[in-house]
């Protein structure tokens, strides 16, 4: 399936079977903001709950707080959002459509770069176990081009953002001969600077009231709470503070469904630590972050590390985990050594000290910073769009399945009573759902022939089926379907608990991480 065909898939299916609406739909909808639907809510509690757990319950030395999305307006002066966050955008005059400068270079860059990666496919299916990579990648003329290509555009890229050269943006676009992906032409405009933040008044008069902004990032709640979570949690260095929550920006480039949005929501941890640990301490939560997102089993090779070529200037090393989305890889998580840039902002712009005590050194020091952050819609994104597949059966039909991780799935079993009229199958098939629902979200269904409703719980992601039928009634057994292989096993009622449990369990999941 082509990528733009699985993209479509992954956005109609969402909506069918009640995972993501369009906000406001009936209103024509809001550009760039969705709602998450009766299923949609439960994967996205269930993937934040796999988060949390991991991060705070599974390590002694991190905690979570709940900050406000309101914040007094200086904290985003100290924090430079005020002067410095901004997008370079550019507009096409043809199309009148607005584009990011730097994703229409780096969406370049990465066409480039899968062009090397399908040569390297071709030639590893044409020389089999005799293939050497290296040697192809460091012989191979087309190649050797192509990576000097992107090795240039890196280049340039870096310097115009960290010279601020908006001409030079421009001219890179023209040199590379990016087109408009609507009009197809290379009429672009000047490339300007546009802030991202969301204000708005806060007071009961228009005399009296103050400009404050929602919230763009959720890190700055840990940074202003640092020395309260420390003194009243009585938390030594090296220590962690989580926290998840919805940030706001007024992203005018919006696309790729809930990718990138003006409404989303983050799951953040913030590191604090020694200085000159810095360089262990990322190493350490590389490894961490990359061993939980392979645990939830989407594959291996659909994640990859890219290093940051233009550090942001109190950062000393950053790099993002990146997932291969239907659109190709992108930014799934960032990991950033901050040094200690955001306590000392924040101990300026508010005159009280920021630092930490160390009684074992006998010294006051500002903390350096290690930030682990993840957007829980991108993660969302990663998990339905990976876990969507057709399937062609040996009699040739096909089931469309959403393979989504059993432990994530909003739905964890179906019952269902083999025939609906049939009082008896349906009471027994009630009393199972009775007694699981007090550990896991399960359902009942009874509409259509057994047959197509296994499907409609495929195609919603439902791990088990388990059907009730006339034997069941003689000896309190059922049959229980797996989504994934449609194998079916004939089991005690009483067996229901630990069958599911074992493949749903938080902990069975998470071990894998380890």
């Amino acid at each position: 399936m082509a990528n733009d065909d699985k993209f479509k898939k992954v956005i109609s299916h969402a909506k069918e079977y009640g995972y993501v609406f369009q906000s406001s739909e009936i209103y024509d909808g809001l550009s760039a903001v969705y709602d998450y639907a009766q299923n949609g809510a439960e994967l996205k509690k269930n993937i934040r709950d796999y988060w949390w757990k991991a991060m705070v319950q599974m390590h002694d030395n991190i905690v979570g707080i709940d900050a406000a999305i309101f914040m007094h307006p200086t904290t985003w002066k100290a924090s430079g959002h005020v002067d410095a966050f901004n997008d370079p955008l550019i507009d096409n005059k043809d199309s009148k459509k607005r584009y990011r400068a730097d994703v229409l270079v780096e969406d370049h860059r990465e066409k480039i770069l899968q062009k090397i990666n399908k040569d390297i496919a071709k030639a590893k299916k044409r020389f089999g176990d005799a293939f050497n990579e290296n040697e192809f990648r460091s012989t191979n003329g087309n190649v050797l081009r192509r990576q000097k290509q992107i090795d240039e555009i890196t280049t340039e890229l870096t310097r115009v953002q960290e010279d601020n050269d908006l001409e030079g943006f421009r001219q890179l676009i023209i040199d590379l001969g990016i087109v408009c992906p609507v009009s197809g032409s290379k009429n672009w405009t000047d490339v300007k600077q546009f802030n991202l933040m969301f204000g708005t008044q806060l007071g009961a008069s228009a005399d009296n009231s103050t400009t404050v902004y929602l919230r763009p990032e959720t890190a700055q709640g840990i940074f202003v709470n640092f020395l309260n979570v420390q003194k009243t949690g009585r938390m030594k260095i090296p220590f962690g503070i989580a926290q998840t929550g919805k940030a706001f920006r007024n992203e005018i480039v919006a696309r790729q469904f809930i990718f990138r949005m003006r409404e989303f929501e983050q799951m953040e941890m913030q590191f604090f630590i020694k200085p000159g640990t810095q360089k262990e301490w990322f190493a350490y939560w590389k490894d961490t972050r990359l061993k939980w997102h392979k645990s939830l089993g989407l594959g291996e090779e659909n994640y990859r590390f890219h290093d940051h070529e233009k550090l942001a200037h109190y950062a000393d090393a950053a790099t993002d985990i990146e997932f291969n989305f239907p659109f190709g890889f992108k930014e799934l998580e960032g990991i950033h050594s901050r040094t200690d840039f955001d306590l000392k902002q924040h101990e300026e712009f508010s005159g009280k000290k920021l630092q930490y005590f160390d009684h074992e050194d006998n010294e006051s020091y500002t903390p350096y910073v290690l930030e682990t952050s993840i957007g829980l819609d991108r993660m969302f994104l990663a998990v339905f769009s990976n876990a969507l597949v057709e399937e062609t059966l040996e009699d040739n039909s096909t089931r469309t399945v959403l393979k989504l991780p059993a432990v994530l799935a909003p739905t964890k079993a179906a019952i269902l009573p083999l025939v609906r009229k049939d009082e008896a199958l349906t009471t027994m098939a009630k009393d199972i759902v009775n007694d699981l629902k007090w550990e896991f979200n399960v359902a009942y269904d009874e509409k259509d022939a057994v047959g197509r409703r296994y499907r409609r719980q495929d195609a919603n992601g439902t791990p088990f089926c388990i059907t009730v039928d006339g034997e069941s009634i003689e000896n309190r057994t059922v049959t229980i379907r797996h989504r994934d292989t449609m194998e079916q096993k004939r089991v005690k009622i009483e067996e229901l608990r630990d069958i599911i449990k074992k493949e749903v369990d938080i902990k069975e999941w998470l071990m894998r991480a380890e």
